[in-house]
């Protein structure tokens, strides 16, 4: 049987209402899925949220859970419904125009991914081993946090490209970070303010939902009532990265990795207070099953590219 590819560290000094969720970072294919494969290594490399592990890899020693995946999307999405399909991604599935739902069929830059659609048993294959296990991890953290605690607070975690199809001169330039909360419905005003105190104070510029307003994971575990808070967090790739060579600029990424540790420190600290102030909440959560792996982090951030040479930019003491 696949191991999952995803990890879950805890917190190193006790546990705290904070899960910090980075799911589109890896870059892994396993060998049924990489028959499928039409797209270049580097088409998956852009269309990862390279290094954002990295960016965070310092939240247990805060005291948040963390959890990131080794898997690429082009595996299974994470940050998508189960059924989110297509005629031309899946055999037999509703047509409609979804080249990049759960399962991509085209790049970012509109290449093909799959050689042909998906059998439906394949399909099957990667939800039941990837994206199944994924979520049950994610509810299972999430209640125990908030049957501790009274509430969850969980910080999904991405990067976004800077506009490259239209050049500099005729598209806006994005926000440099954007909290997406579904139009602040996903978590109570003192967490998403939070976020947005930390990015500004620093001197970075915010934007809330524009243009991403959250995706499956905020808007599926999101219930400020049931006592569970989820902000999505895009972060301008920009910012710390070299998006033509795809490498880290190395200044850049440790200014943006304290940001990361201020962002997930701060809502530790509201969370924490939250907690202990009794934040109102209401009815419940149901719990599901489904077991949990531990993993201890290694050194470095878990990149595994099953076409690593390929990739030139990326430096090999980034992958285990």
């Amino acid at each position: 049987m696949l191991e999952a590819p995803f990890d879950i560290v805890e917190p190193q000094s006790g546990e705290t209402p904070v899960l910090v969720e980075v799911p589109h970072a890896g870059l892994w294919l396993d060998a049924e899925a990489a028959s499928y494969n039409l797209a270049p290594t580097r088409c998956i490399a852009r269309d990862a949220d390279l290094y954002v592990d990295e960016l965070f890899v310092d939240s247990p020693s805060l005291g948040a859970t963390f959890l990131f995946t080794r898997l690429s999307r082009y595996v299974v999405d994470l940050n998508r419904e189960a059924d989110d399909i297509d005629g031309a991604s899946v055999r037999g599935a509703p047509v409609r125009d979804r080249p990049r739902g759960v399962m991509w069929r085209l790049t970012s830059d509109g290449l093909p991914i799959l050689r042909e659609p998906l059998p439906e048993r394949e399909y099957r294959r990667r939800i039941d081993c990837f994206h199944a296990p994924y979520h049950r991890a994610i509810q299972q953290i999430l209640e125990r946090k908030r049957e501790r605690f009274g509430l969850a607070v969980m910080l999904c975690a991405h990067s976004m490209p800077s506009p490259r199809r239209f050049g500099p001169s005729s598209s806006p330039r994005l926000a440099d970070l954007v909290p997406g909360t579904r139009g602040r419905t996903s978590a109570d005003a003192r967490f998403i303010d939070r976020v947005d105190r930390v990015g500004r104070d620093r001197g970075y510029r915010v934007q809330h939902d524009i243009p991403y307003r959250g995706g499956f994971s905020t808007t599926h575990y999101g219930r400020p009532k049931d006592g569970v808070h989820a902000i999505q967090l895009e972060i301008a790739r920009r910012l710390y990265m070299d998006e033509e060579t795809l490498g880290r600029r190395d200044g850049d990424f440790e200014r943006v990795r304290e940001l990361a540790r201020e962002m997930v420190s701060a809502l530790v600290e509201e969370a924490t207070a939250a907690a202990g102030a009794g934040l109102p909440r209401e009815a419940s959560v149901e719990p599901r099953r489904g077991g949990l792996r531990k993993r201890r982090l290694g050194r470095h951030a878990p990149h595994t590219l099953l076409v690593r040479a390929s990739v030139a930019a990326r430096r090999p003491h980034h992958h285990v």
